[in-house]
């Protein structure tokens, strides 16, 4: 008996010991494989790839940045002067004009004079930029000047203040505005959040009654399985509109409304891990606090919060995580605009929701596709650092209560 006993326990062992390891090896390999295709963006061309852009060979200009060439064909810049060049009126130039020039007789069969035609374009008109196939781009051509193309950069990525992925010639893959828009929402979700969900992790601990209890604790810990759709409808439904009525606004779907949402997602892992660590207390600590003559308010924030205080932060990081990886909830709720916050009432759009709008449209193993996983990795960087913190924290206090 006691051998079949341990051969048992060995193969109870072994089976842990497996999980653990294949566990830890799904979770590597995931880490690999997200970090592998988020970073092969930075092999990929800043101008929209198998195109080229090219000026006459008279033009001064010798390189143009992303959010130039961005701005150049949306004519939010209409003269060289304004990216270093001469002071000249700027003609745009996009490939499919070159058909309402030429009739197919003049471009020949199969488009075979199409070079030709294109270089007689650019040779004709010295303050033109062209956006043309690398197929059908004028080659040793004396009149023609190919713009060198550099990989997107880390400053393009992690310095860009605008999110337009789809953009001709240039698409933009600025993270600011995701970034800020995520830290927005975040910030101030936890910053309601938090008191409120040690308020009533307090209440259940040390004040309410059994009968309260009993009644409380499983109605909170219900909330905490709605699905996330439920809450953003009800947020599209009932906080949207409240927010615009009372604060005046254009919209409702803003910062402040995604904010709200996931406080009140945020609410039911705070209060169940923070009334958990409170309850787990030794009553003795408490005992000894109210015969030192101590009142059961000066035991509550004296002994039990300060004892608990590795529980209340991980309930801090649960919530925080919560937050910073929601999204249907924000996306239903915040307006999902890529734009620079300047306000907590204006719409944003976080991390997580640019993710999950974008991911279906986006080619895979492309630029864009390639970005999103980017963003995935900017989110597990966020969570890590989020947990390493809450660690320390709770190391620190720890230590100064021992």
């Amino acid at each position: 008996m006691r051998r079949l006993k341990r051969i048992a326990e060995r193969m109870v062992e072994g089976l842990l010991t497996l999980s653990g390891g294949v566990t830890s090896l799904a979770i590597l390999l995931i880490i690999i494989f997200l970090f592998k295709e988020g970073l092969g963006l930075f092999n990929s061309p800043n101008v929209e790839k198998g195109y080229s852009l090219c000026v006459n060979s008279s033009n001064e200009i010798v390189r143009l940045n992303p959010l130039q060439i961005k701005n150049i064909f949306d004519y939010e810049v209409s003269n060289w002067q304004e990216v270093g060049g001469a002071d000249e009126e700027i003609m745009p130039f996009r490939f499919d004009e070159i058909f309402s020039q030429y009739s197919d007789e003049e471009l020949g069969e199969d488009y075979a004079l199409l070079p030709q035609r294109l270089s007689e374009v650019i040779a004709k008109h010295p303050n033109i930029i062209a956006f043309l196939p690398q197929k059908y781009t004028p080659k040793d051509e004396a009149s023609v000047k190919v713009l060198p193309t550099k990989n997107i950069s880390f400053a393009d990525f992690f310095g860009g203040k605008e999110w337009l992925p789809t953009a001709t010639p240039s698409p933009l893959y600025g993270l600011l505005p995701l970034l800020l828009g995520t830290l927005w929402v975040s910030i101030f979700a936890i910053l309601i959040a938090l008191p409120l969900g040690l308020g009533v992790a307090i209440y259940l601990s040390e004040l309410a009654t059994e009968h309260a209890g009993k009644f409380l604790k499983p109605a909170i810990e219900l909330l905490a399985g709605i699905p996330s759709v439920v809450y953003g409808f009800f947020g599209l439904v009932v906080l949207v509109p409240l927010v615009q009525r009372s604060l005046n606004l254009p919209v409702g779907e803003t910062a402040f409304t995604g904010s709200l949402i996931l406080a009140i997602m945020a609410l039911p892992t705070i209060i169940t891990v923070a009334e958990d660590a409170m309850r787990n207390t030794p009553r003795a600590m408490r005992e000894a606090s109210l015969a030192l003559g101590a009142t059961h308010w000066q035991t509550i924030y004296k002994v039990v919060v300060p004892y608990a205080s590795s529980g209340i932060s991980a309930a801090v990081v649960l919530g925080v995580g919560r937050a910073i990886g929601e999204t249907m909830a924000v996306l239903m709720v915040t307006g999902n605009a890529a734009a620079m916050p300047r306000s907590l009432f204006e719409s944003v759009r976080t991390i997580p929701a640019t993710i999950a709008a974008e991911l279906g449209e986006a080619p895979a193993g492309g630029a864009h596709y390639q970005s999103l996983f980017l963003l995935g990795c900017i989110l597990f960087v966020i969570t890590m650092m989020v947990s390493i913190s809450a660690e320390v924290i709770s190391k620190r206090q720890y230590s100064k209560g021992v």
